[in-house]
């Protein structure tokens, strides 16, 4: 294993200092490890938290700023952030007007989202829980489906719409009319390695991928020989189509998970846009790149949004992050 690192336990909190230091936008709690807004919280408006393992970065540190999130907690590489830290980061954000909690569907992480709102004392709190994975209706980490792709859609669109000034309650309805309406799935052609385990999550030989992997490495539908990339984009794309109704088209999100270049990201996206034309399926909107990654692992996901005209509307606003930034 060679990685760019000092010591393995140091990852974490070396990683979010350097992502403040880059970034003068934004300010960290090393202590903590919650980035926020160096502007916030912004008073009267809703506060957006996320949360996670780290190792899935930008998310979701790097969508913290303008049109996006408030405050986001890093737990350790692939483990939840305690209690403790959500709340931090739910007071940075508290402006006043509530904060809602977006967690992606992971044991730890929905178990930790709701000690910390019970411990938030005199802030109003909602939840969306992102569960968009077609790949497994459960999985090692989870029950019911896994929170991926969709969750960057959701910090999006609902940032937006928070920072339009809508109430808790109309920011919570259009987060989870995202999740409900966005799907996904992943492919693997390798496994990540976790810094302090110095060797690679899961053995993969090199003329198979795993389909539906998780983005921490879980086991995904089944193990298949390496197919070209048209097929991938075919095996990706047909199951999440088959849940979704994009009478208006979809928002069409190809994710590097890490280690594949965006050569390959492109060519992915290319075929899926072609797929998609063949099923009469307009893109309207389009995001190649990793924005939700599972270390060096390679591999994509596909994530596809049937959006409405209010959703895209949230979708084209400013946002300036580290990891999105369009509009100013």
């Amino acid at each position: 294993m060679k990685k760019l690192i000092n010591a393995p336990a140091d990852v974490v909190v070396e990683s979010l200092a350097g992502l403040a230091a880059a970034h003068p936008s934004l300010a960290v709690d090393l202590e903590q490890r919650v980035v926020h807004r160096a502007d916030g919280p912004v008073a009267g408006k809703v506060g957006l938290i996320s949360g996670g393992g780290s190792g899935h970065e930008p998310l979701h540190g790097g969508f913290v700023g303008l049109g996006m999130l408030d405050a986001a907690a890093a737990g350790e590489v692939f483990t939840s952030p305690v209690p403790d830290q959500i709340l931090a980061a739910t007071k940075y954000a508290d402006g006043g007007a509530g904060v809602l909690h977006i967690v992606k569907n992971y044991t730890g992480d929905v178990m930790n989202f709701e000690m910390a709102a019970e411990l938030a004392d005199g802030v109003q709190i909602a939840t969306v829980v992102t569960n968009d994975d077609v790949a497994v209706e459960d999985s090692l980490y989870t029950a019911g489906r896994r929170g991926v792709g969709v969750t960057v859609l959701v910090e999006k669109i609902a940032g937006a719409a928070a920072e339009a000034g809508r109430s808790l309650a109309e920011v919570a309805a259009v987060a989870q009319r995202v999740n409900d309406r966005g799907r996904s799935m992943g492919l693997a052609l390798t496994s990540g390695t976790v810094p302090a385990a110095g060797k690679p999550t899961f053995d993969l030989p090199e003329d198979q991928i795993e389909l539906g992997v998780g983005i921490h490495g879980e086991p995904g539908r089944q193990r298949v020989p390496l197919p070209s990339a048209r097929e991938a984009a075919a095996m990706l794309v047909e199951p999440v189509l088959a849940e979704i109704s994009p009478e208006q088209g979809v928002l069409a999100f190809v994710n590097g998970l890490g280690a594949t270049p965006l050569i390959e990201q492109y060519l992915v996206y290319g075929e899926v846009a072609a797929l998609l034309e063949r099923h009469g399926v307009p893109i309207v909107r389009s995001l190649v790149g990793p924005y939700i990654t599972s270390l060096d692992m390679a591999g994509v996901s596909v994530t596809l949004l049937a959006v409405d005209e209010e959703m895209l509307q949230l979708w084209d606003a400013p946002v300036n992050t580290p990891g999105l930034r369009w509009g100013v």
